[in-house]
């Protein structure tokens, strides 16, 4: 016949508890799985068709009903686990993280975990562990600059619309130039990865000329249109938007989006744009090049052939770009643009407000 299953009858005060973990969305999942069951459990339906409807074990339903049974309330909540208690309590761990926050060693610049056991009497493991557990690393920085464009919201908005709902019948394209690209050479063989070790080169290199790089990433398809130049005048940039001009077909109109670098304005360069009226130019704000999306095209670029290239010309240099455009170009993926204009002004609102609070 197997053991008889504990009865479960609750009172008004328990079912209102019970519903309550049920429904709450703060509550532990287990917690509220273990409601469910009990509550199921008073209706004396058997503990199979409990299982069934929870898609749980028949051996857990049984569990808690007598865990319920035995204990009421108290009996859902998980037992205290075995182990050394603990030695650090809140309030000293609340410590750790205000001195990390809000101070600095006398003799540094920044708290180091051991540092940090010193000052607070804990060992280098807790202190690590507590920093870990908050998401504080005092020996990490990143720089930022805030631009100071009076017309920085609306150039935002401009550009930020481009991305996200171009124009019809026309191409949005950022343009910049990475300038003084290096050819660079090693002075001796570099020694190539191994197990165990990664690749070595020497601290000192040789310099082999300069080159600069003027790009224009299409928005919709991720495409390039590159060109290089030894120099970065006026001069050169209208050679590359009679380049750009070439490569879009006669009947699309072609939205600009590019900084104020000086050579971009120059008269030269203003009539040309007069000349041609297809043409219309988006500047983006002043000491903000996180808009332009072939700056992220450019880090790219760094990363995969010019960083830890070798170099003994500027020609096999631009060998080695032209290369890189050819292949990236047989397969181009456009970057995904997903913040909205609001939703940038806010962070940077938030931002603002955050540095205006700080002591420093």
């Amino acid at each position: 016949m197997g053991r008889p299953k504990a009865e479960i009858v609750l009172n008004e005060s328990e079912r209102e508890q019970l519903e309550a973990w049920m429904r709450r969305r703060k509550t532990a999942q287990a917690l509220a799985l273990r409601s469910r069951i009990i509550l199921e459990c008073a209706t004396g339906v058997d503990s199979k068709v409990i299982a069934q409807r929870l898609s749980v074990s028949q051996q857990m339903v049984s569990k808690w009903r007598n865990r319920f049974a035995a204990n009421r309330l108290d009996g859902l909540f998980d037992a205290p686990r075995s182990g050394a208690p603990r030695t650090i309590d809140d309030a000293r761990v609340d410590a750790v993280i205000a001195r990390t926050l809000e101070t600095v060693p006398k003799n540094a610049t920044h708290w180091s975990t051991r540092s940090m056991a010193r000052e607070m009497g804990l060992s280098q493991t807790a202190v690590s562990r507590i920093w870990r557990a908050f998401g504080l690393q005092p020996h990490r920085q990143e720089t930022f600059k805030l631009s100071t464009d009076p017309l920085f919201v609306d150039k935002v908005r401009d550009i930020v619309g481009l991305y996200l709902d171009p124009p019809l019948k026309a191409m949005v394209l950022c343009v910049d130039e990475k300038s003084q690209i290096q050819a660079l050479d090693r002075t001796q063989p570099i020694l190539p990865l191994a197990p165990g070790l990664p690749e070595r080169r020497t601290h000192d290199y040789m310099r082999h000329g300069t080159t600069t790089l003027f790009a224009a990433l299409d928005v919709a398809t991720g495409e390039v249109i590159g060109e290089l130049h030894r120099r970065h005048r006026s001069n050169e940039f209208l050679t590359f938007l009679r380049t750009i001009e070439a490569n879009v077909p006669a009947d699309l109109d072609i939205h600009l989006v590019m900084d104020n670098y000086g050579t971009h304005k120059t008269p030269k360069v203003r009539s040309w744009f007069a000349r041609h009226p297809r043409f219309h130019v988006h500047f983006t704000p002043t000491s903000a090049s996180w808009i332009n999306q072939v700056e992220r095209w450019f880090a790219d670029l760094t990363e995969k052939q010019i960083r830890r290239g070798t170099h003994r010309s500027t020609r096999q240099l631009e060998q080695a770009i032209r290369d890189y455009l050819a292949r990236y170009n047989d397969d181009p993926k456009p970057f995904a643009w997903t913040k909205s204009a609001n939703e940038i002004l806010a962070s940077i609102e938030r931002f603002c407000l955050r540095i205006s609070n700080s002591p420093h």
